[in-house]
C-alpha cells in the first residue's frame, strides 16, 4: 500500500520547491545557450556579408579619363574609305599614347613613358576603335574621349593605396634652381609635421632592421652550439666562423637600427626621401615638385610638371604626403601627380560600371564582367533542370506507386539515399571519364557541366518527390479508383498535380545547391578562360561559382572587389531561388 503521507511529502515542502527551482533553472539555462548560438551565428553571418557587400562596392565604379584625341586620317583610313573593318585596323593603341604623351609632355624616358600609358585601360584603344567605327565622321576631326582608366588609377581613386593627405600650410613658398632639382623653402615650419611622417617610417625601418638582427642572433647561438659539439678542428673553425660573421652582421644591424632611431627623436633634421618613405608633393602655380630632401621649412625637389610662371610671395600652393611609401603601392607618385592634375581640370569622371554586368570575362580587371558566366550558368541550370526533373519525378512515381517492395527496390532506394551524400567533386570525375572521355561531350560546355550537376541533383529531386507523393492521403488514390480512374490515370490526374507543389520545392533546393557548385564544374574544365558570351549549351563557357573561384586566385588587387561583387550576384539568385521554394510551399501546401 502507498503510503500517502510520504508522496504528499515528497511533492511538497522545502525539496520539492528546490528541484523546482533547478528545472527551471536548466530550461532558463538551455533557452540561453539556444539564444547565445543563434546570435553567434547571426553576429557570423552578418560580418560576413558586411565584408562580401563592403569590399563589393569598389566594383560597382568604373573612371574614366576624358583626354583630347586627334584621330588622324593617316592613321586610321588613308585612303578614305570610311569601311569599319579598315578602320578598326588603324593604330588606335598609338593614338591613345599620343594624347596622354600630348598632354603631359614632360614625361620623358622609359619608365615615366610606360608610367603614363598605365593611366588608361588597355581596351581604351578598342573601344575608341568602335567609336570611330560606328561613325566615320569622326576620322581626321580632334575630339575630347573618355578613355576608360586603368585599375592602378581606379584604385588610386577609391583610396585603395592610401589616401592622399593634405597638409596645412601658412608661410611663403620660395623656389630657387639649383642645377636639375629646385630649392623649395617656406616661411613657416609648414614641412615639420611632413618630416615628423617621414620619421615615423624611420622608426619602422628601425624596427624591422632589429627583427632581423634578432634572427642573426640566432645563427649565432646555433653556430655556437655547432661549435662547441664538432667532432673535428676543421667542422669547429668553420662554424665558429659562421658564428662570427652572423654577429657582425647582427651588429651592423643593430647599429644601423639605432641610427634610425636617433634621427626620429632628434628634433628638426634633413632626411633623404626615397620609395621606403612616404612621398611629399608640393602643387604650386599649376606645377607639382616632388621632394627628394626635406626639412622643417622646405627641402629639394624634383620637378614632375613644370611651374606655370613665377612663384612670387603670396602665391598659393599645397603641401601633400601619402599615406604609404612608393614601394608599398602599385600607383607611383608621378601618376598619383598626373591623375591629381586630370582631377583638377575636371577631366576624371567616376560613373556606375555597368559593364561589370553586361561584358564577359578578361584579364584586365577594368575590364571584366559577370555576364558570360550567368548565361553560363542559365545554359547549364536549363540542361539540369530539364535532365533531372523529369527523371527524378518519374523515378519517384514509380518507387512510390508501382514499384514492389522487394530487396530490389530496397536496394535501390538505398542507393538513391546513398548517392545524396557523395561528393559533388565524385560526379566531377565520372562526367570528366564517362561524358567526355566516353560519349565525347564537349568540354567547357553547359551541356557537359549540366549532365554533371543533373546526376548530381537527381537524388534530392528523388526523396523530395517520394516525399511530396507519400503525403497525400491514401483516399484521395482509393476515390479515384473507385470512380473508374485506372492506376495511372489516378496517379498523374490527382495524386501528382496534389504533390507537384512539394516536388517543385524540392526541385528548386536542388537547383539552387547545383547552382553553387564548384569542384565537379572544374573537372570538367569549365575553370578555363571563356571571353565570349555563350549563346547555346553546346558553346565554352563559365559559371557564376567557377568565376569566383578565378577571380580570387587572380594578383591584380582590382580583382577582390569583383569576386566580391560576383559573391554577391551569387547569393542573389541563390536568395530568390529559395524565397520561391518558400513561396510555393506557402501557396499550394494543402493540409490533409
Amino acid at each position: 500500500m502507498v503510503d500517502m503521507t510520504t508522496l504528499s511529502t515528497r511533492h511538497s515542502g522545502e525539496a520539492s520547491a528546490k528541484r523546482i527551482r533547478k528545472r527551471r533553472f536548466a530550461e532558463t539555462r538551455l533557452k540561453a545557450y539556444g539564444i547565445f548560438a543563434l546570435a553567434c551565428a547571426a553576429a557570423a553571418l552578418i560580418a560576413l556579408l558586411a565584408s562580401v557587400v563592403t569590399k563589393a562596392g569598389g566594383a560597382l565604379t568604373e573612371t574614366y579619363l576624358t583626354l583630347p584625341v586627334t584621330l588622324d586620317a593617316a592613321e586610321i583610313d588613308p585612303d578614305g574609305t570610311g569601311d569599319p573593318k579598315i578602320i578598326r585596323r588603324g593604330d588606335f593603341t598609338g593614338l591613345t599614347k599620343d594624347a596622354l604623351k600630348a598632354h603631359f609632355p614632360d614625361a620623358k624616358g622609359r619608365t615615366a613613358r610606360r608610367q603614363l600609358y598605365d593611366l588608361t585601360s588597355s581596351g581604351a584603344a578598342f573601344e575608341l576603335a568602335e567609336k570611330v567605327a560606328a561613325d566615320p565622321s569622326l576620322v581626321g576631326q580632334s575630339i575630347d574621349y573618355d578613355f576608360l582608366a586603368s585599375d592602378v588609377t581606379d584604385l588610386y581613386l577609391k583610396d585603395a593605396f592610401g589616401s592622399f593627405q593634405s597638409q596645412s600650410v601658412s608661410g611663403h613658398l620660395t623656389l630657387t634652381a639649383e642645377g636639375d632639382s629646385i630649392a623649395v623653402s617656406s616661411t613657416s615650419e609648414d614641412f615639420a609635421l611632413a618630416l615628423e611622417r617621414v620619421k615615423e617610417g624611420l622608426i619602422g625601418k628601425a624596427d624591422r632592421l632589429r627583427k632581423q638582427a634578432a634572427l642573426q642572433e640566432n645563427g649565432v647561438t646555433e653556430f655556437t652550439r655547432r661549435a662547441e659539439e664538432a667532432k673535428t678542428d676543421d667542422d669547429r673553425q668553420k662554424n665558429e666562423a659562421l658564428a662570427i660573421a652572423r654577429a657582425a652582421a647582427r651588429d651592423k644591424l643593430l647599429d644601423e637600427a639605432a641610427e634610425l632611431d636617433a634621427r626620429a627623436a632628434a628634433d628638426g633634421g634633413n632626411e633623404a626621401l626615397d620609395e621606403d618613405n612616404r612621398s611629399v608633393l608640393v602643387n604650386v602655380a599649376g606645377g607639382w615638385l616632388k621632394l627628394t630632401h626635406i626639412t622643417p621649412t622646405g627641402g629639394v625637389a624634383e620637378v614632375v610638371l613644370p611651374v606655370e610662371g613665377e612663384v612670387v610671395s603670396g602665391t598659393p600652393w599645397k603641401l601633400f604626403i601619402t599615406e604609404l611609401p612608393e614601394a608599398a603601392r602599385k600607383v607611383s607618385d608621378n601618376q598619383i601627380i598626373w591623375i591629381e592634375q586630370l582631377k583638377s581640370q575636371g577631366r576624371v569622371d567616376v560613373v556606375f560600371n555597368t559593364r561589370f554586368f553586361t561584358a564577359g570575362d578578361s584579364r584586365e580587371p577594368e575590364l571584366a564582367g559577370i555576364w558570360g558566366a550567368v548565361a553560363g550558368s542559365f545554359w547549364t541550370m536549363v540542361v539540369t533542370f530539364l535532365l533531372a526533373f523529369p527523371t527524378g519525378v518519374m523515378a519517384a512515381i514509380y518507387l512510390e506507386e508501382f514499384a514492389p517492395k522487394n530487396k530490389l527496390t530496397d536496394f535501390v532506394e538505398v542507393n538513391i539515399n546513398n548517392l545524396a551524400a557523395v561528393p559533388s567533386i565524385v560526379f566531377g570525375l565520372l562526367g570528366l571519364s564517362v561524358f567526355l572521355g566516353v560519349f565525347g561531350v564537349p568540354r567547357s560546355a553547359p551541356l557537359a557541366g549540366g549532365i554533371v550537376l543533373a546526376l548530381m541533383t537527381l537524388p534530392t529531386i528523388i526523396i523530395a518527390s517520394r516525399a511530396s507523393i507519400r503525403a497525400v492521403p491514401p483516399s484521395i488514390r482509393d476515390a479515384a479508383v473507385g470512380l473508374g480512374a485506372s492506376p495511372i490515370q489516378a496517379t498523374f490526374h490527382h495524386v501528382l498535380p496534389l504533390a507537384m507543389p512539394g516536388i517543385l520545392t524540392g526541385t528548386i533546393i536542388g537547383m539552387a545547391q547545383a547552382l553553387g557548385e564548384t569542384a565537379p564544374l572544374i573537372m570538367i574544365g569549365m575553370v578555363a578562360f571563356i571571353v565570349d558570351i555563350p549563346g547555346s549549351i553546346t558553346d565554352s563557357a563559365s559559371v557564376l561559382p567557377v568565376q569566383v573561384f578565378r577571380w580570387s586566385d587572380f594578383p591584380e588587387r582590382a580583382f577582390e572587389a569583383r569576386t566580391s561583387a560576383a559573391i554577391c550576384v551569387l547569393l542573389l539568385f541563390l536568395v530568390v531561388m529559395n524565397a520561391i521554394a518558400v513561396f510555393m510551399r506557402k501557396r499550394f501546401e494543402r493540409r490533409w
